[in-house]
Formats: C-alpha cells, structure tokens, sequence
C-alpha cells in the first residue's frame, strides 16, 4: 500500500455481543481496527474490554451513520485517510477486506461498495426484505444520481474521509448509508462495486436493529428529499473537479433560439446522440396526457436516464395545446371509428368529453413514438451538423 494511505476497519456495533469477537480478531489480521459501541446495554463493552482493538463508546444508541462518522473524526486524528466499515453481526466476512484495500490503492478517491452475493448455498437464509430492499433502494439512487446502483444498501464500504468530513448530512441511522452514496455522486467521487461474500445465520439467530416502520419511513423521506434536490437546476458542491460536461448544470436551451443553444451545449461537450435521446424524451412524455405532471414527470425520467433536464422539458412545450392533442384525438377517433373528426361542436368537445379524454390517451399511444422518434432523428442530425462545423473550424 502507498504510505499516503491508511486505512482503518471500523466496526460500529450495537448490541452484537454474539459475533463481535469473532468479527473484530479476523478483522485484525488485515489491519488496525477500531470498535465504534454505539451505546450497546448488552455487556458486550466487557467484551470490547478484553480485545486489543481500539475503541471508542456513544453514551447512548445514535445510530449507524453518527457511529461512521464519528469513526472518521477518530481516523483523521490519527493520521488514517480512508476507512473501511463491516458490519458487526457477521454477516461481513473478513477474508474480503484485501479487495477492498487493493480497491482503495487503484482509486483512491471513490468510495467502494461491496455487493452481497445472494446465490451462494446459503440463499435459504436470505430475508426476502434484504433482496426487495436492495432493489428498491438501487432503483431510487439510479433516480438521484443517474449511475446504476448495484448495492446500495451494502454496509460492507470504504470511503475517503475527505467524503465524510467535507459533506454535511441530515441521516445518522441506517439511511445515512443511503444519503452518503447519493452525495458522493454528486460530489463528483466514482462509486466502485467489487463483489463480496455474504452469510445469513439462521432467523432465530439473526441480530439486527432495522425498525421496519420507523426506519423504512425515515428512508423514504430521504429519498423523497434526494429526488427533489436532484432534478433542482441546483449545481453540486464538488469535492473531485472532473473534466466539466454538459452533464453539470450548466446547460441552457432556449425555444427562441435553438442553433445558438445547440452550439453552446456542443462546446461544454454534447453528443449528438444525448440531445437527440433528450429531445425525444421531452416530446415523448409531453404527447402522452400525464396531466399536470408533465414537467416533474420529465425532469424525474430525464435525472433517471442521465440526460439533458433542460432540453426535455423545453422539447416537451412543443406538445402544449391545442395542435399536439388535437392530434392525438384524431388518431383515436380514428382507431375507435374508422374515420376522422370533422364535427368540431359543443357536442363533440363539451358533451362528449369523456369519449375525446379517451381517444386523447389511446391516440398518444401511437402519436407519442413517431413524434418523439421523429424529433429526436432531427435533433441528433441538427447536433451532428453543429458538431462536424466546429471539428472543420
């Protein structure tokens, strides 16, 4: 290891008197450890007392995150720059913190993520909560971020402290593990997944301290919070400065004057294939009748599929009243009748609109692809012509 790093196996533990000897000495055998008692009322600080771990005690329960932290205060104190955390219920096995180190020594600036095998011969004892869990938890950080997510709730990680001490977080128990992914990403650090090893003991031989009502809700208010802030024109604190792209929130696309915009986006570094994808997108979602949610609708598919927020929803105002619907309800006149709306009447819009509101949603099924396929081939070839001008210069 590169003596600029140090790295120190943090084991929060809460009432895990059970397995934390055992944890903490095949800990030791890759490094120094330190014992984060998060106010355990289980004897287990006896235990502490009788290993050669250092260690540290919160009074009372804080919770995983305000351990992890306060972890990192202890790491930089002492001279350590990075951190490695393992759960103390033995669900972590030891023999895997060599990935983590050799993960650390070729990037040293991204946080690592272990993610749990859930296929080896102890799938018996996996809870369902834990796979469900998982899914749901990476599907909200692909929300947030626009990276894929392959263990977001994995506890097994390393991370810079320069990542927890330079950030500021709201979440101190087990959704800090969520809230400290998501703001890495924002921060500009990679997010590295390695595989790891996982064991389940049986039900009746499981510890864990997740409160299902309280915790799940704490974790979907943050996660409520993350999305907001995420599809906000905001810019990001960066602790990595990486190469600026159009992804960073400088873009800007104006109806008025699209050329100009469009050079502007190929100078920070726009591909002609993402503002076609994100003009498609716009037309797309601004066809179909989301009525009243059209702009959080795009802005929420646009920071999923990591594309431009501000040209799909300026793309989408191109699908406002009356023309685009209009459309719409002539195609599904026509699939429901075989044949045009010619009658433009109080009887037809106003009597019948509950018919109009139908043929409105089953024509935008069939109009909504060709329009946004239509659009996105225009403004991809408009990119492309934009980019080879500049390359000709």
């Amino acid at each position: 290891m590169p003596s600029s790093l140090r790295l120190l196996i943090v084991i929060p533990v809460y009432n895990h008197r059970t397995e934390l000897c055992r944890v903490v000495t095949d800990a030791q055998a890759f490094g120094d450890v330190l014992i984060v008692d998060d106010g355990s009322t289980d004897g287990v600080e006896s235990d502490i007392a009788l290993l050669s771990a250092a260690s540290i005690r919160h009074n009372e329960n804080k919770g995983k995150g305000a351990a992890i932290l306060s972890a990192s205060a202890y790491a930089k104190k002492h001279g350590y720059t990075h951190i490695i955390t393992m759960d103390a219920d033995g669900q972590h096995l030891a023999i895997d913190i060599p990935q983590f180190i050799a993960a650390v020594e070729m990037n040293p600036d991204s946080v690592i993520v272990g993610v749990r095998d859930f296929s080896n011969a102890e799938q018996r004892n996996i809870p369902v909560s834990a796979t469900f869990g998982r899914a749901f938890s990476n599907f909200w950080f692909r929300v947030q971020t626009g990276e894929k997510g392959l263990d977001t709730q994995s506890g097994f990680r390393a991370y810079p402290l320069a990542l927890l001490q330079q950030l500021s977080f709201s979440e101190s128990r087990y959704s800090f593990e969520i809230e400290v992914l998501v703001k890495a990403v924002w921060a500009g650090l990679l997010v590295n997944w390695i595989p790891i090893s996982v064991h389940y003991p049986e039900p009746d031989k499981r510890v864990s301290h997740l409160h299902r009502v309280k915790d799940n809700i704490l974790i979907s208010w943050l996660n409520t919070r993350l999305t907001i802030r995420a599809v906000l024109p905001i810019p990001h604190r960066k602790l990595v400065r990486a190469k600026p792209s159009v992804e960073e929130n400088t873009e800007q696309f104006y109806l008025t004057r699209p050329i100009d915009s469009l050079r502007d986006m190929v100078r920070q570094g726009a591909s002609p294939k993402y503002v076609g994808h994100s003009a498609a997108l716009g037309i797309l979602l601004g066809t179909l009748p989301l009525f009243g949610i059209h702009t959080i609708a795009t802005l929420f598919a646009a920071s999923f599929l990591r594309l431009s927020k501000v040209i799909s929803v300026a793309t989408s105002q191109f699908c406002m009243p009356p023309l685009v619907p209009a459309l719409c309800i002539e195609v599904g006149y026509f699939i429901r009748n075989g044949e045009w709306l010619t009658d433009v009447s109080w009887q037809t819009l106003g009597v019948e609109f509950l018919d109009r509101a139908w043929e409105w949603i089953l024509g935008s099924l069939v109009v909504a692809p060709i329009l946004a396929g239509v659009t996105g081939i225009f403004f991809y070839l408009l990119t492309l012509s934009i980019y080879k001008l500049r390359q000709e210069i």
